[in-house]
């Protein structure tokens, strides 16, 4: 909260709503210490992305910004992003995060360009919190309910309906690590579920590629094929069993994600496409990730 508290920004410029979702201590007392133009919602604990679908309807503003209870915006890296949406039309901003809490700002931002020729063209990160967008762009788009990865689903399809947009190298997102958080669990069933969620996203951005423009089309076919290499190697990484991993593959063949599609995306997604596409490779990948643990 102090992070935000800490912008360029005046009370009339923001609005901080705070999603609580069932935490067993509410701190409203010390949030309206801090400013009293809070917005405080405690709701059940129905996941992230319905956390997030409640601050999208409540919030007024003109651009939207998520973060996480314990993380931070860099105070120098963010400013800069401020500037873009102050001074040059844009729908979205995106930006890196860091595990460090001190950040200078690097080089100027690229763009303008469409999110569609950023996502045909670059490698993109879906966590929500890694860019701010201008909230009109939404329309009827929201998060998914009740799944883990609702970010993986939400933000490919965000970035085909930006039409300006900048990037950015600077690091204005501290994200800290938390043990026993969403991303940091290791509890063999909660491994399942999220690998069960993650494949059925794909399934489902498979689905709207068919209704898709040309353009907008072959950018979201790279973005599958990125999350489709990411479910392979996490289901290799985290079960280790061969005979899971091969019905996996099975599954995806049927829905037309496997094999990779023979792309130059990157040379990472080129070796993996190799060496998936043939047993020895795939024996071979699950014999490197097990000795790595």
């Amino acid at each position: 909260m102090s992070s935000i508290l800490a912008l360029s920004l005046n009370e009339t410029e923001r609005q901080i709503i705070v999603v609580d979702d069932g935490a067993d201590y509410s701190p409203i007392n010390e949030l309206i210490a801090l400013s009293s133009n809070i917005v405080y919602v405690r709701q059940p604990n129905r996941g992230l992305g319905q956390a997030r679908n409640t601050g999208i309807e409540l919030a007024e503003g003109s651009f939207i910004q998520f973060v996480d209870g314990d993380d931070l915006l860099l105070t120098s890296a963010y400013e800069q992003c401020l500037d873009i949406i102050r001074y040059r039309e844009t729908d979205m901003v995106l930006f890196q995060s860091t595990d460090k809490k001190s950040s200078k700002p690097l080089a100027d931002a690229e763009g303008p360009i469409s999110g569609t020729e950023y996502m045909t063209h670059h490698n993109l990160r879906g966590s929500a919190w890694t860019f701010l967008f201008r909230k009109e762009i939404l329309h009827d788009l929201r998060f998914p309910k009740g799944i883990l990865h609702e970010d993986e689903e939400f933000t490919p399809q965000l970035m085909l309906r930006a039409e300006n947009l900048y990037f950015t190298n600077n690091k204005a997102y501290y994200y800290r690590k938390r043990e026993g958080s969403i991303m940091h669990k290791r509890d063999k069933r909660w491994h399942i579920r999220r690998l069960a969620d993650a494949e059925q996203v794909l399934y489902r951005l498979k689905e709207r590629v068919d209704y898709l423009p040309v353009k907008e089309r072959i950018a979201m076919e790279r973005r599958i094929a990125q999350l489709t290499m990411d479910h392979i190697y996490n289901v290799i990484r985290l079960t280790h069993d061969e005979t899971h991993f091969n019905h996996v593959l099975q599954r995806l063949s049927r829905h037309g994600l496997f094999p990779l599609p023979d792309k130059d995306y990157t040379s990472k997604y080129k070796w993996f496409r190799r060496m998936t596409n043939s047993s020895f490779g795939r024996k071979t990948l699950i014999m490197l990730l097990r000795a790595k643990g």
